[in-house]
């Protein structure tokens, strides 16, 4: 046999049956055989397995045994001459596999292969090819010295930013998305170190195997697709910790002692630098509008106190006291910015009209509770109502000027529908379609176009693969999806590489399945489409039903000795009140669910009531109720939540 790939799965169903897909049209012509190692997945992946893919060799364990352990299990029942350890966030070109194996054959001193790996948008990764992480090298990474010299033989042997991508080289470094690697070197140096539990076994295979004489190569005659989630991955402190402790393993495993020691402080120091940077940045992000809004709004008060006490109310002569001033004003502001915030106001992208909406409900708010203020507190209503004014003004004109400088996450985004082309052949096209309308609520356009010439401008075709630049311009395409029967992996990663100057996304759609993937990150799941879309999953909708829940809560709580009586278990309301309140229920979550739906559906509460408590006056057909769940996470609204409360009281003390 030729050749043995291996994959470990870890919870990314939907990423390996499109990864599985294009291995087995990468295979024709290959004596070639696939496994597919689980660390038990409760995603539903060892189903999807057995039912779409029997040929593949299934090995389930019982635990998340990491990644050495699983490819070791995998690599001594294989029986190829090369083995290809291969991440499930891939997708391999119809030929990868036959160059690969061809380069390993013309090759016999190569003992590990490489590829080149493009991102979900067509970017090249430069983790594609890496050199020994030498306490130099390291230092120069770590301390962003490659990053900002990317082309320099000094400063760059990280990511040997000073090859060239396009040309084979002899590399130090495989990455472990993609290595291919020769069995008769494996059986020599040893499988892969089950020390390391995740990040840093790829470094120590790649090493072992130039230690023993042989050569890894980094081979750009093919490429494959990695959605690996740089941006969301790199800067999580999960990450940090686990990439660096690695490096230390490695240090002491194959430099001396007194390298090795060095090697553990440098790196000790920049796992707690990052760490420190990462916090204080998040921090700082996310307070930095918010710190803006208040400095423009209280100063804009400022002006127009001045200019109220100086020409209305204090003519002859005169101030509002300190407390107006430097109490009064801060608890406004402090309002107006936590009713935008609860109103959608700070949320990616922008949309004035929350904004606007927060701004107007924190100001009927500071004016009730200033009606119900002692008269010596109550220092001016219109200069309340002149600073509303302010507030919103200069709140939208900042985000205009954010909007304008095109800021990442502060476009400004009212509520635009997106605009999506389909590229494939007829009943493939219009399957997706069909999945998008059944997941996109009111997408603003769906155009299909033919990957054949001749199909174009016929069937409800717009167009052909080779207008789809022109087809992007004219009908203001967000998003491309190609149908991944039809369109072969190189064309597909050719027409992301040409079209990578538009902004646009692009997505693919496996045949026959209810998912389309498409991301830099195999963590962003608002890019995976499945025929139950989860809006229930929107930031501002989970905010709005877990401040429903503590505004139910206490109010059930103050009225508690009025309701007790109207509830058929009052011990079990008064119970269910604080279980809401410290975030362990929900007053509404699923009805029952099957363990399919438990794996497709998005994870909330487990709820007191439930959506067919909205229906129990009216008789509802069980085809109905299987469908209730998937219409409340999709349809999700506040008043949903509200409507099941009122109609389902009389349950709120269920257990």
């Amino acid at each position: 046999m030729q050749l043995s790939v291996i994959i470990v799965n870890y919870n990314v169903k939907y990423f390996l049956e499109q990864c599985i897909r294009s291995i087995q049209k990468a295979v024709n012509g290959l004596s070639a055989e696939i496994f597919v190692v689980d660390n038990n997945s409760v995603d539903g992946s060892v189903r999807m397995i057995r039912e779409k893919f029997p040929e593949v060799h299934l090995i389930e364990n019982k635990d998340n045994k990491g990644f050495s352990k699983a490819n070791n299990q995998a690599i001594r029942k294989a029986e190829g001459d090369y083995i290809l350890i291969l991440n499930p966030d891939t997708i391999l070109e119809d030929d990868t596999l036959t160059k690969c194996v061809a380069f390993m054959d013309q090759h016999p001193d190569a003992g590990g292969l490489g590829v080149k790996m493009i991102d979900g948008k067509g970017k090249f990764l430069p983790e594609s090819k890496r050199g020994l992480p030498s306490p130099s090298v390291a230092f120069y990474k770590m301390f962003g010295f490659s990053a900002l010299f990317p082309k320099s033989r000094l400063f760059n042997k990280y990511h040997l930013g000073y090859l060239d991508k396009d040309k084979t080289h002899e590399v130090d470094i495989l990455a472990g998305a993609f290595m291919m690697l020769r069995k008769a070197v494996l059986d020599k140096i040893g499988l892969l170190d089950e020390g390391f539990f995740m990040y840093g076994e790829d470094i120590d295979l790649s090493y072992r195997i130039t230690e023993a004489g042989y050569r890894n190569y980094y081979f750009p005659g093919t490429r494959i697709i990695h959605y690996k989630g740089e941006s969301t991955k790199k800067s999580s402190l999960n990450y940090v910790f686990l990439f660096y402790n690695a490096m230390i393993i490695f240090a002491r495993k194959h430099f001396s002692r007194k390298n090795a020691r060095l090697f553990s402080m440098l790196i000790n120091f920049a796992i707690y630098l990052r760490a420190f940077i990462s916090i204080i940045t998040r921090f700082l992000t996310r307070i930095a509008l918010p710190f803006l809004d208040a400095v423009l709004i209280f100063g804009g008060i400022w002006f127009i106190k001045e200019y109220w006490e100086k020409h209305f109310i204090f003519q002859s002569g005169g101030h509002y006291p300190l407390l107006f001033t430097f109490v009064a004003v801060p608890v406004y502001i402090l309002l107006w910015l936590v009713t935008v915030y609860l109103s959608g106001g700070y949320d990616k992208p922008t949309r004035l009209r929350k904004i606007m909406q927060g701004m107007v409900v924190g100001t009927v708010i500071i004016l009730v509770l200033y009606s119900l203020l002692p008269e010596s507190y109550r220092f001016s209503r219109a200069l309340i109502i002149l600073g509303a004014i302010w507030g919103i003004i200069a709140m939208l004109v900042t985000r205009f000027f954010l909007h304008i400088l095109n800021l990442k996450g502060f476009q400004i985004n009212e509520d635009k529908n997106k605009r999506f082309v389909i590229i494939g052949e007829k009943e493939e096209a219009e399957r997706v379609s069909e999945l998008l309308q059944k997941t996109i609520i009111n997408p603003g356009f769906i155009g299909l176009v033919s990957y054949q010439v001749y199909r174009s401008n016929s069937n409800g075709f717009i167009g052909h693969l080779g207008q789809i630049r022109e087809i992007i311009w004219i009908h203001n395409i967000d998003e491309v999806i190609f149908c991944a029967k039809d369109v072969p992996s190189q064309v597909i990663m050719d027409q992301m590489s040409e079209l990578k100057d538009q902004q646009v996304d692009y997505k693919i759609a496996p045949p026959e399945s209810l998912s389309i993937i498409g991301s830099n990150s195999i963590n962003t799941s608002g890019d995976l489409y499945v025929i139950d879309i989860n809006s229930i999953t929107k930031m501002a909708n989970r905010r709005n039903k877990r401040l429903l829940d503590v505004v139910t809560s206490f109010t059930l709580l103050g009225l508690y000795p009025v309701v007790f009586p109207l509830v058929r278990n009052p011990f079990g309301l008064f119970r269910n009140i604080f279980l809401v309140l410290l975030n362990l229920r929900s007053w509404v979550g699923y009805s029952k669910l099957s363990e399919t739906e438990a794996h497709r559906l998005p994870e909330i509460k487990k709820g007191i009531l439930n959506p067919f408590d909205a229906f129990r006056e009216k008789p509802v057909p069980g085809e109905a109720i299987a469908r209730l769940n998937l219409l409340y996470v999709r349809d999700y609204k506040i008043t949903n939540d509200v409507n099941i409360i009122l109609k389902g009281f009389r349950d709120l003390g269920r257990s």
